[in-house]
């Protein structure tokens, strides 16, 4: 535990000290097109909790109950959530440095989605984390489930890069509105009324938000709800084909996260070869040749963009571990809060009143939502 901390806290050192600091020595004029926890000691038994942990909105559902602890275990929680907040919001602005000099959102979320492998692997190699052991039909099983991961991660780079952070993170609001609609269609979940009257803010909120967005775009708009029906498709899947059943050895929340990001891999790098070709690498070299960034910035800065998109969801689980379900959802619901307006300060991007207040009723919607399905999962139990 103490070199995992150790290995957080160092990412988190290089992330917070460079996270306004990677910025182009010219202006870039040339585009390509934008086309195209600690977890529980593992068991063979996957728990049902880790289906779900891959949905931030199915997240606060699921969290285990607060454990209490001493000065040592607040502080602990304390600093789980810091560093979660630290790297959202340090991917976020390299993630939109990296797409603002270069638009080529396939590559770059190939890129980020590789970059956890230097993380996991190292560790499973070295024995700090036990390695998961599958079968070939638990990988199949698996399959399906990375394929979404790999449309939540593409879709919301894509937003990311067409959009303004803040719009994007405005639209990813509204996931828990996919979610239930999937719950219901295919798992036949019928949810009590109060929980669906939370929904109404979550839709109001982000069409007040999309028609007075300044940097509007269908692009964005439509690939943050690919993300969204991507997440919601998985946490699905998730619930369907993993929930209760055995499945491998040493299949923690963390392990499964890793595989299914290795799986991404797969499937990301023949896709993107497909859709944008070799041309990043070219547009790597003509902006360096222009001197709009060196050859070690630029790298460094794709590099730091992966290392904090896998930091952040890996911190994400050691936080949820820690925290009752309705902490998880108040700091999840601040998080958002927190990156939107560390991306308007960042970037410099104009909001309009609208908004704003369409903004604010789309994440109380969301919050609201966390409150509801929590307090209807109380009552079954």
């Amino acid at each position: 535990m103490m070199k995992r901390i150790l290995v957080i806290l160092a990412l988190a050192f290089c992330s917070g000290t460079s996270a306004f600091a990677l910025k182009p020595t010219g202006r870039v004029t040339k585009r390509a097109p934008l086309s195209k926890v600690v977890a529980p000691k593992a068991t063979a038994e996957v728990p049902k909790g880790n289906a779900l942990r891959l949905s931030a909105s199915a997240a606060a559902a699921e969290a285990p109950k607060e454990t209490e602890g001493g000065l040592g275990e607040t502080l602990q929680v304390g600093g789980y959530f810091a560093l979660w907040y630290l790297f959202n919001i340090a991917y976020n602005i390299y993630n939109k440095q990296a797409l603002n000099a270069m638009a080529y959102p396939w590559t770059i979320a190939t890129i980020q989605m590789c970059t956890g492998l230097f993380y996991f692997v190292p560790m499973w190699l070295l024995g700090i984390r036990k390695a998961p052991k599958l079968s070939m039909s638990e990988i199949g099983t698996l399959f399906p489930i990375a394929l979404c991961h790999t449309g939540v991660h593409v879709g919301a780079v894509i937003a990311l890069g067409a959009g303004a952070v803040s719009f994007a993170h405005i639209v990813k609001a509204s996931e828990p509105v996919v979610t239930c609609g999937m719950n219901a269609l295919i798992l036949g979940q019928i949810l009590p009324v109060k929980v669906y009257l939370t929904l109404i803010p979550i839709i109001a909120g982000v069409g007040i938000a999309s028609m007075k967005e300044l940097s509007f775009t269908m692009l964005a708009l439509a690939s943050a709800m690919l993300s969204n029906v991507s997440s919601a498709a998985r946490g699905v899947l998730s619930k369907k084909t993993m929930s209760g059943k055995k499945m491998g050895e040493n299949l923690d929340a963390q392990n499964l996260y890793a595989v299914l990001t290795a799986l991404s891999c797969l499937v990301l790098i023949p896709l993107t070869l497909a859709i944008e070709g070799t041309g990043f690498f070219t547009a790597f070299k003509e902006i360096v040749a222009k001197g709009d960034f060196t050859n070690k910035s630029l790298s460094m800065l794709m590099a730091l963009s992966g290392a904090t998109y896998y930091a952040y969801n890996e911190v994400a689980f050691l936080a949820l571990g820690k925290v009752n379900p309705v902490t998880h959802a108040v700091g999840n619901t601040i998080k958002r809060v927190v990156i939107i307006i560390a991306s308007v300060i960042a970037f410099k991007t104009p909001m309009s009143t609208g908004s704003i207040i369409g903004s604010s009723i789309a994440i109380a919607g969301t919050l609201m939502y966390s409150l509801a399905m929590n307090a209807s999962k109380s009552k079954k139990e």
